[in-house]
């Protein structure tokens, strides 16, 4: 996995992309509970940080259905067998990851993320340059959205444990050889540990305040005046605060 540089959460959105029980049930039961449990914590990290995040779902209304053609290998079939209404319980967002009021919510008709919604619209208009990609499957949503985002000039970052495939083999292949050429690959844990850095950054120079003047030598030796982050007193910020060493950055 790469070195991903720091995140900026005001500018940075949480791609959840189609984390429905249709979905999931393409996963082992044993996978799909921990996946969800990462989810719920990965969520939980980005809203706290004051970050977006934006769900995507994939459900056809009988338009969607006709409009589909038959050249169409991938979707065609699920025109046929009328499958993933979207009204249907199934096609909505997992209930344990339930969107919030404030949160982007779309429904697309296609695999990738952007390509048939107005997600990409709504993410520049918050001000998003930097996508955080969760989703299901690697080989589909994952891989469509990688790709069309990076092609728009995001920057990305693929969350290796928060993406999962029903092929393990496809699912190593992407993570591994396609997907580092356009995305910052990381785990939830390593996401975790970034924002945390970002937490505990230093505020900027301008914003620190300005130390107490040095008192002359001879007030020192004479008066035995020990002052914070002077000779003789504890080696502390002038204003009291600690600012500790930002966290190393995992990838």
């Amino acid at each position: 996995m790469s070195t991903a540089p720091a995140l900026d959460p005001a500018h940075t959105a949480l791609l959840v992309m189609d984390f429905q029980p249709a979905i999931l049930a393409l996963l082992p039961e044993s996978d799909r509970d921990a996946l969800l449990g990462r989810m719920e914590m990965v969520i939980s990290d980005i809203r706290a940080r004051g970050g977006t995040v934006a769900y995507v779902r994939v459900g056809f209304t009988e338009a969607d259905w006709a409009a589909i053609p038959a050249t169409n290998r991938s979707f065609a079939p699920i025109a046929q067998h009328r499958l993933l209404h979207h009204a249907d319980p199934d096609t909505a967002v997992h209930e344990r990851l339930a969107p919030q009021d404030g949160d982007i919510l779309v429904r697309k008709i296609r695999y990738g993320g952007l390509s048939t919604t107005d997600l990409d619209q709504r993410l520049r208009a918050r001000g998003i340059s930097t996508l955080i990609i969760a989703g299901i499957s690697t080989s589909g949503v994952v891989l469509s959205t990688v790709l069309d985002a990076a092609d728009r000039d995001y920057r990305l970052y693929v969350l290796a444990d928060a993406v999962a495939d029903p092929d393990p083999e496809t699912h190593d292949v992407l993570l591994q050889q396609v997907f580092p050429a356009r995305a910052h690959i990381l785990d939830t844990a390593g996401l975790h540990t970034l924002l945390r850095a970002d937490r505990r950054r230093p505020a900027a120079p301008e914003d620190v305040p300005s130390p107490d003047p040095l008192p002359p030598p001879e007030a020192t030796m004479k008066g035995g005046i020990a002052r914070k982050g002077h000779p003789g007193g504890p080696r502390e910020c002038a204003d009291d605060r600690e600012y500790p060493t930002p966290t190393g950055r995992q990838a």
